[in-house]
């Protein structure tokens, strides 16, 4: 008895279900990937009757002040002298840059003078108040 060997076997991935696999997978990842937000220092708002929005946030940069008068611009912890050369650089870089001030609602007024001192020396004049609203 003599068998016959076969030939040119053809050996193929089944691509019908790649499409299901795919999905799931990226649905997966969706679900379980934690979106967590920049919280920046800990900062309470001072409130505001009227509030508007920017409308475009990737030409924000945010400056956080603490009660206790710490200075956070963006990710970096920084000391008043270091604003104006930080922001410079971040207008040099980016000039349609908007400031948002997130000032805690304890901090001294001579602190956020002081910071709009700097910022208006580092040329950034598009500056925000950012508030909560009042309800």
């Amino acid at each position: 008895m003599r068998f016959r060997r076969k030939v040119g076997v053809e050996t193929a991935i089944p691509t019908s279900s790649l499409s299901d696999i795919v999905f799931l997978l990226l649905i997966f990842f969706m679900v379980s990937t934690v979106f967590v937000r920049y919280r920046g220092l800990p900062v309470e708002l001072p409130s505001a009757k009227k509030i508007e929005r920017i409308e475009t946030k990737r030409h924000i940069t945010y400056i956080w002040v603490t009660a206790e008068g710490r200075i956070c611009i963006d990710d970096m912890i920084v000391n008043m002298p270091q604003v104006k050369s930080v922001i410079y650089r971040k207008l040099s870089k980016n000039p349609r840059i908007v400031v948002s001030l997130k000032c805690d609602k304890n901090v001294p007024y001579g602190i956020v003078s002081d910071i709009m001192e700097e910022l208006k020396k580092a040329g950034a004049l598009r500056i925000n108040f950012a508030t909560k609203r009042k309800k």
